[in-house]
């Protein structure tokens, strides 16, 4: 298979060459501050964080007659995009989008090959804005990054890597519906988690037996449920930290704290016979914080006594401890006789189909006028908070700004009810979210000074 191509496009000066040579490991193209030191196509061997492409440098774009020396520079900027596998658009995250941005942009949207918006010169938060500026050009989520720094090369490994891993990426859920579930189970010592993995795929395939702690690597297993692929992974009990004093032990807690991270939803497994303790709601808000759907399943439940009380009160001391995220799923099941794990299984589909869900923009602003003229945010000391708009910045878990002025004065009960009114209104379901709000104006608003 031939090597993938990706071509580094943009105007001139916005950092093109210097994230070059930060691709290639070498400095191998000029860099100076003045514009257009670049001028013909300029190609290295590039790795990014593993993944190995052969990376070309091009002139900046301009916009010329075409028997000029910049015109010609423009075809060779053409050429090299037709026969890139893909192409990342440099914008300037520190002076946001120009008039020839967005011409850039409108060339790009109609071309074939697939695009990645990076803002460049973002060092710390310097150009953040200048990012969310750029989901104006239309061409998906836009990356941060410092060439220079070398900060945020793990997101745009991210973007890039489905463009040029070929057969050997993980195919995102969104391009494909056979995408595996990736479902970890999760809980205390001898909550039964390898039982409920054997019973779920027929087999012995894990050890379990009385005795506490007997996992303790992370195990993943591909399996079928319903004809749909499933990735599961089977993880070491997590204790109270004070209480785990043995090297190994620390290192098996760690390696299902990254199981958590590259899940997409998680079974947080109880003891029926124990009920709920305190570690489970510490287990239980570090999947959310992670951003992980979640589902609580009480195990042991053939044997559970007073299981309505039981149920009854779990419910009420989750909604009590993990007041971040209401109305978790908590379900019923008996490893060992099988007995609820389909409902699992259908609950975290359903999550991870909520979980990745993008809401139209349209939708999504229609949404929010409706929240804000029903419920107007306060005007603390006289003066009026206005919010402007809304915007989805990524799935997976979604994600939300609220552009507006004086964002940083409203209060956190406002707050709370947007997110509330989102979830319910969008039917985004119990999967955590993020919101964040911008003192900024609308960059829609062509108008603006």
């Amino acid at each position: 298979m031939p090597i993938p191509t990706v071509a580094i496009v943009g105007r001139p000066n916005v950092g093109k060459s210097t994230l070059f040579n930060r691709l290639v490991g070498k400095r191998l193209a000029l860099v100076d501050d003045r514009p257009g030191v670049t001028r013909d196509r300029r190609e290295g061997e590039a790795s990014l964080l593993g993944l190995e492409f052969r990376v070309i440098d091009t002139a900046g774009f301009e916009n010329e007659d075409p028997e000029t020396l910049p015109g010609r520079m423009r075809q060779q900027t053409d050429a090299a995009v037709r026969d890139a596998d893909a192409a990342l658009f440099l914008i300037d995250g520190r002076e946001g989008l120009t008039p020839l941005d967005e011409e850039i942009g409108r060339w790009l949207r109609a071309e074939t090959t697939p695009v990645v918006v990076v803002a460049n010169k973002a060092e710390g938060r310097a150009g953040q804005e200048g990012a969310y500026e750029a989901y104006r050009l239309g061409l998906g989520d836009p990356i941060a990054i410092s060439a220079e720094h070398g900060e945020g090369l793990a997101d745009l490994f991210e973007a890039l890597r489905p463009h040029v891993e070929h057969d050997h990426f993980d195919v995102d859920e969104d391009e494909a519906g056979e995408h595996p579930l990736k479902l970890a189970i999760v809980g205390r010592p001898n909550a039964g988690k390898s039982t409920l993995v054997n019973r779920m795929i027929g087999e012995e395939r894990m050890i379990t037996g009385p005795e506490a702690g007997i996992t303790r690597d992370s195990i993943s297993l591909d399996w079928e449920w319903e004809g749909r692929p499933v990735r599961l992974v089977d993880t070491a009990g997590l204790r109270k930290r004070a209480k785990v004093e043995d090297k190994l032990e620390r290192l098996s807690a760690a390696d299902t704290r990254r199981a958590i991270d590259y899940s997409e939803v998680v079974v947080l497994l109880l003891d029926a016979t124990r009920g709920l303790e305190v570690q489970d709601l510490k287990i239980a808000a570090q999947v959310i914080e992670e951003g992980r759907g979640l589902v609580i399943a009480l195990n042991k439940w053939d044997v559970a006594e007073n299981a309505s009380a039981l149920f009854n009160g779990v419910k009420a001391a989750l909604n009590e401890g993990l007041a971040q995220l209401r109305d978790v799923p908590l379900l019923t099941v008996s490893a060992k006789t099988g007995k609820g794990i389909d409902m699992v299984l259908k609950v975290a589909f359903d999550l991870r189909e909520a979980w990745s869900r993008r809401v139209p923009t349209g939708e999504l602003n229609r949404w929010f006028e409706d929240a804000v003229d029903a419920n107007p945010p306060p005007a603390p000391k006289g003066q009026r908070i206005k919010l402007r708009y809304i915007t989805q910045v990524k799935s997976r878990p979604p994600s939300f700004v609220v552009f507006g002025n004086r964002t940083d004065e409203l209060p956190e009960s406002y707050q709370r009810y947007l997110v509330n009114a989102l979830r319910r209104d969008l039917k985004l379901g119990a999967v955590p979210m993020r919101l964040e709000f911008r003192g900024r104006s609308n960059p829609f608003d062509r108008n603006r000074r």
